[in-house]
């Protein structure tokens, strides 16, 4: 594997003041005592681990790359970063077939789909979900994500993409392995907002899945060539496309960010056209360059759930002042709290009662206020909301595309 190399102007740990804010924002202090804390495991260790590898420590695995602590940071230090970049240039640990069944989203997916009833209906049996507790360590407490028996591309291909063609503006869509192996109506439903506001969509030719759960689960080789292809086909496309807009928080700042930061992978060409469908959509409305016609009959009683990566791009605004667009919406934001899941991590046998623990005032609140459904912009987020509080989870994109006039 090749080992990235960082410096101290690229960690920028020497700008920690001590302050500890990041520890008392960081959601896994409070309930795994096993976690040292951002500040311990990321400028301070840092200090360490310059001087010698063996004071890496294996705990580091505990941070769930939120990014809450750089958020909350006030002098800027890439804290999360730190953590990261240390696991990929320390940890000796090999990925456990587990890992690799969880980070693998494009190979699962491609293969649960083609026999999609039979997976969805196996994963809901009681004795499969105890034998892979036994044997992988995949919690049999954690409800899995559904597959969709036709894929968001073969659908696209088929019904929609001769169609796109009749518009002269166009975007690139980056529709990630959610949409396109689990919930392929959330592409759709891009599809119906963006031809709705004069914009054709238009795929990704040979789109690779943005690698945030590779890089979380050490499979740093196989992010980094997908990281690159994703590059590649982005800046492709830009030569036709005003944009590269995703409907996934995570896999968006993955694309923006992880790739220089973790992967020393530079997208310096794209970065600064890839961004959120949210950002890109509101933009157009507020500056008055498109318009949409929305149900006169829509109501709804919506609780919106800013996740962590959306927080770190700074980008919840967007979906929050859409979704306030509707007419007939009662709209409110939820309190800023992680759910827990951090992708993967909360699929695994050891982190199970971690991750619920995190998420429970985030539980807490939404089944306070009663909403109708929550909206978010991350599918982990949705999986955990839905499994651990019953109600329905929607991505603003989607809201808008039910809220349209047909």
């Amino acid at each position: 594997m090749e080992i990235q190399e960082y410096n101290i102007s690229e960690n920028n740990f020497e700008q920690c003041i001590k302050c500890t804010v990041c520890t008392v924002y960081c959601p896994v202090v409070p309930v795994n005592p096993e976690y040292p804390g951002p500040k311990q495991a990321g400028p301070d260790g840092e200090r360490l681990r310059l001087k010698k590898g063996i004071f890496f420590d294996e705990t580091l695995k505990y941070c769930l790359n939120c990014k809450r602590c750089e958020v909350a940071c006030p002098s800027g230090v890439r804290i999360g970063d730190i953590i990261q970049a240390a696991r990929i240039k320390y940890g000796r640990k090999k990925p456990k077939l587990r890992d690799m069944m969880l980070a693998g989203t494009d190979f699962m997916g491609s293969i649960a789909t083609k026999v999609a009833p039979v997976v969805n209906t196996t994963l809901r049996i009681k004795p499969v979900k105890q034998i892979m507790d036994g044997v992988l360590k995949i919690d049999h407490r954690r409800t899995f994500p559904k597959y969709a028996s036709q894929t968001f591309e073969s659908w696209f291909r088929k019904e929609a993409a001769a169609r796109q063609e009749k518009f002269d503006r166009h975007i690139a869509y980056f529709h990630g392995c959610y949409a396109n192996y689990n919930y392929p109506q959330l592409g759709k439903d891009l599809v119906k907002v963006m031809n709705a506001l004069g914009y054709g969509v238009r795929l990704l030719d040979g789109e690779k899945c943005c690698g945030v759960a590779l890089i979380s689960n050490g499979m740093i080789d196989q992010a980094t060539r997908n990281a690159k292809t994703n590059v590649r086909i982005m800046s492709e496309a830009l030569s036709s496309c005003e944009a590269v807009l995703g409907t996934s928080s995570s896999c968006s700042f993955t694309l923006r960010d992880e790739y220089p930061h973790l992967l020393g992978v530079d997208n310096s060409a794209v970065r600064d056209h890839v961004e959120l469908a949210v950002k890109f959509i509101y933009r157009l409305l507020e500056s008055g360059k498109a318009s949409l016609k929305f149900k006169k009959d829509f109501k709804a009683r919506i609780a919106y759930h800013v996740p962590c990566h959306m927080e770190k791009l700074g980008w919840g605004i967007f979906s929050a002042e859409l979704v306030k667009m509707i007419p007939g919406v009662e709209f409110t934001v939820l309190d800023s709290n992680c759910c827990g899941i951090a992708g993967t991590y909360g699929f695994k046998k050891e982190n199970y009662e971690v991750s619920q623990a995190i998420g429970k005032p985030l539980f807490d609140q939404i089944k306070v206020i009663d909403p109708d459904y929550v909206a978010c912009d991350c599918e982990t987020c949705k999986w955990q909301i839905e499994m651990s509080t019953g109600y329905k989870v929607m991505n603003p994109v989607s809201i808008l595309a039910a809220a349209l006039e047909d």
